[in-house]
């Protein structure tokens, strides 16, 4: 005669361990915080420019106006460049953003030319 305990075994009825499961659910919930925080940091030190304009003020400088929206309290760093009819950078300077209390900055640099310039951009910015 066969018992329960065998019955159950060879129909594959047997207990199921929660150990497994109990520690997947852990690295499951420990890997989304992560991920999580990671995000979360990561947008808290972005910054955004939009250019607002530029002017050509002779053949060698160009004035570019900027604004600069993001991290308030922190010194930031922006990539100010000139280029030429065909998309040929003709100058550059990085421009440091001085702490500021607000959200959001305008700022107008001049950057030198080798060339006449057709265009002035902001390339990017950073936080220091």
């Amino acid at each position: 005669m066969t018992t329960r305990e065998e019955l159950d075994e060879r129909y594959g009825r047997t207990r199921r361990r929660r150990a497994p499961w109990i520690i997947g659910g852990v690295v499951v919930v420990l890997a989304v915080a992560a991920l999580g925080w990671s995000t979360v940091s990561q947008s808290m030190n972005s910054v955004d420019a939009d250019d607002l304009g530029f002017e050509v003020i002779d053949e060698h400088t160009v004035s570019v106006d900027f604004q600069v929206s993001g991290v308030q309290g922190k010194s930031v760093f922006c990539a100010v460049e000139a280029l030429d009819e065909e998309f040929g950078v003709v100058g550059w300077k990085i421009v440091e953003v001085p702490v500021g209390d607000t959200h959001s900055r305008s700022i107008s640099e001049t950057v030198p030319t080798v060339a006449e310039a057709t265009t002035g951009l902001v390339n990017s910015c950073w936080v220091a």
